[in-house]
């Protein structure tokens, strides 16, 4: 696969990322050939902001190929920031560490100013997936395959766990939860088996939920290839942390740090974040998507949209890595400053 940005051609070679850090599972980058296409580093290096850092994946594909970049990490995860900085710190200076929420990275950024000569990204991804990680190691309830406490906080220290919500919402409430965040089209007949069960008890382990659910479909739909419980807890873990009501000013106020000729990329995982980014670009597009060398179509937007549509998987990365099975890829170029909504 080869293009040209900033005037010179570029091939990039698969990235080999090993999916063993001792006997540690890791976080496998999804789209990454894509994501170092459209977001390619400036001749000097420049300054890239991984908003979403995670175990650092993106991140180390970066740094490996493009030799002067600078990167900032942002993570609202102590713990997997700690073991993202051990994971990069190979890469020296080139790398600092932002603990916290990218859309207060953002914000603080904005609320100091844009001094003459501050050096402003030129990138900023977004990959809003959920570690490997999370899954297997954080013990906070994400995965529906090990029986844990239904925490599913990416901070633990803000905010009130999934067995909280639970516990909380009503049967309609929990059912437009799940139909909402997940697409969930058994939402009500799940909504009523949770309630019912909230009358002898609590819910609050995975273990049980699961259950629950695969009580509560068909025997089809129980027995498929996707199991029962995902879009649940993704929905669950949606509505913990606020992805969905975060995202859209979290996107505006990067666009709003991102330097004029910069660019931005996001990975989305299901429909509904990949709406929301798609009506940003859309809302602040200065005219048709095309290519990196052709004319704006018109003038008066913020963006040129770079991506006609979402990227996606092809076959072999959907073999080699599922998680990519889900994800989609869009991005566009900054080609003027705005008014920050």
């Amino acid at each position: 696969m080869s293009w040209k940005r900033w005037g010179r051609s570029i091939c990039i070679k698969d990235f080999l990322i090993e999916k063993k850090e001792g006997d540690t599972a890791v976080h496998v980058p999804v789209l990454l050939n894509e994501t170092l296409q459209y977001l390619e580093a400036p001749p000097e290096g420049g300054l890239m902001v991984d908003a979403t850092l995670g175990e650092g994946g993106h991140s180390e594909a970066f740094l490996s190929r493009f030799p002067s970049l600078r990167i900032i990490g942002i993570d609202a995860d102590k713990e997997i920031l700690a073991r993202a900085s051990r994971r990069l710190a190979k890469y020296g200076g080139r790398i600092s560490f932002y603990s916290g929420w990218s859309g207060d990275f953002f914000a603080g950024w904005i609320s100091r100013g844009f001094s003459e000569g501050e050096s402003r990204p030129d990138t900023v991804l977004f990959d809003l997936g959920i570690s490997m990680f999370h899954y297997e190691e954080s013990g906070r309830g994400f995965s529906f395959r090990k029986d844990q406490y239904l925490d599913m906080r990416i901070d633990p220290s803000r905010g009130r766990s999934a067995a909280e919500l639970i516990a909380s919402l009503s049967e309609g409430d929990l059912a437009d939860l799940l139909y909402r965040n997940g697409g969930e089209r058994f939402s009500r007949s799940i909504a009523r088996s949770v309630a019912d069960a909230k009358r002898r008890g609590t819910v609050s382990t995975t273990g049980a939920l699961a259950e629950l659910i695969k009580a509560s479909v068909p025997a089809k739909y129980r027995y498929g290839a996707l199991h029962p419980a995902t879009r649940t807890f993704q929905a669950l873990r949606i509505a913990v942390n606020g992805e969905l009501e975060q995202l859209p000013g979290t996107l505006e106020k990067a666009l709003a740090v991102l330097k004029v000729g910069g660019r931005m990329g996001v990975i989305s995982f299901h429909s509904g974040e990949d709406r929301l980014v798609k009506g940003f670009f859309k809302g602040r597009s200065a005219g048709e998507s095309s290519p990196s060398n052709t004319p704006i179509g018109r003038s008066g937007g913020m963006v040129k949209i770079l991506t006609r549509k979402a990227l996606c998987s092809g076959k072999e990365e959907r073999r080699t890595n599922p998680p990519s099975r889900s994800a989609k890829f869009r991005a566009a170029e900054k080609v003027c400053e705005g008014q920050l909504k």
